[in-house]
């Protein structure tokens, strides 16, 4: 059962980052992992500022094309399902939490 859970589906064991995004936002190369992927969506979001936030955070027209050029041949991540969860923490509980799935084919 458990060689299943290793070689199949979501490893939620192999990447675990946590990073204060408002200070990430004042000085974006101070993270070169999370970096990538904010230049990655730079151009299809309005998170354009430091904090605070007090508007909706917005994401569109991003071309599966793009992200798949991102995905595979700058950073090559191996074929599979993922799952990027983002807690966004202000004070306990959770502010706000998002889920994204996708698969990588």
């Amino acid at each position: 059962m458990w060689d299943a859970y290793l070689f199949n589906g979501y490893k939620p064991f192999l990447y675990n980052v946590t990073f204060d995004a408002c200070k990430f936002l004042a000085n974006v190369n101070s993270n070169p992992v999370i970096n990538f992927f904010h230049e990655s969506f730079t151009s299809f979001y309005n998170v354009n500022h430091t904090c605070p936030y007090n508007h909706d955070i917005i994401m569109e027209k991003l071309p599966i094309d793009f992200v798949n050029h991102r995905m595979s041949k700058v950073l090559p991540f191996p074929e599979g399902d993922y799952l990027v969860e983002l807690r966004w923490i202000r004070a306990e509980p959770f502010y706000a939490i998002f889920k994204l799935y996708g698969t990588l084919s």
